[in-house]
């Protein structure tokens, strides 16, 4: 089977929204220069859209016009390496996911160990989140809270006390053990993250995990969030103003 019809053969099953690189046919495609034209051209014809260098997609469309690739496919290269878990989505990736903002970002967020520079893919600008507790797959979604907490005052079209009020009420929503492995991966965080965590599990009555929130903080030390107080009734408790 000649190259450009294999390629296009493979595109075909592939599902729309779907990144792909040289690597996806280079077991089947032994010249890499061959392959790369081949992309070039179904890219120019317009089968194929182009997202970054060595980067293409299978486009998907809608009655508004072209579909982009959702975020994960658009980084997936960077979420895992050999098989293995090494980033998530987060922060501004994730907010409208959670109730936190109505808009879409154009920034696609991700927390990792090993964090880079921010650089752009596409339309797409990617940046870099520093988690400093090992990455899990069951974590993710505790994970994607605390960072939600840790950047409370720069979640986009929203005000402090509305993201509270929907923080808390996620937080409230997670299992017993949830929360207690909140706690535990909150201890790498930053001291106002886990005065704010420690408040909301204080206001829905779970003051029994928060002992090692409260004595991991300096008593004497006060942290400044705008309206968080009137939201958070065990606020002053964790000397939030």
């Amino acid at each position: 089977m000649k190259t450009t019809k294999y390629i296009k053969n493979s595109i075909d099953r592939f599902p729309k929204g779907y990144v792909f690189t040289c690597g996806d046919f280079i077991e089947k495609v032994k010249s890499k220069e061959a392959l790369v034209k081949a992309l070039n051209r179904l890219a120019t014809s317009g089968k194929i859209v182009k997202l970054a260098k060595g980067k293409y997609y299978k486009p998907d469309q809608s009655p508004f016009g072209e579909l982009p690739p959702n975020q994960h496919q658009v980084v997936k290269d960077l979420l895992e390496s050999g098989g293995k878990l090494v980033g998530y989505l987060t922060g501004l990736s994730i907010y409208n996911t959670l109730d936190l903002t109505t808009q879409v970002s154009s920034t696609i967020q991700i927390g990792r160990n090993e964090i880079r520079s921010s650089f752009k893919r596409g339309r797409y600008t990617i940046s870099f989140v520093k988690q400093k507790n090992i990455i899990t797959k069951e974590n993710i979604p505790l994970f994607q809270l605390l960072d939600a907490l840790r950047f409370i005052k720069k979640i986009p079209d929203s005000s402090i006390k509305n993201s509270c009020k929907t923080l808390q009420n996620l937080i409230s929503g997670l299992s017993e053990k949830e929360q207690e492995t909140t706690v535990r991966l909150s201890m790498k965080y930053q001291p106002y993250t886990r005065a704010l965590l420690g408040a909301m599990l204080c206001d829905i009555g779970r003051n029994e995990v928060t002992e090692k929130l409260k004595k991991s903080l300096n008593p004497l030390t006060s942290y400044t969030i705008p309206g968080i107080s009137e939201i958070l009734l065990s606020a002053s408790r964790w000397s939030i103003k």
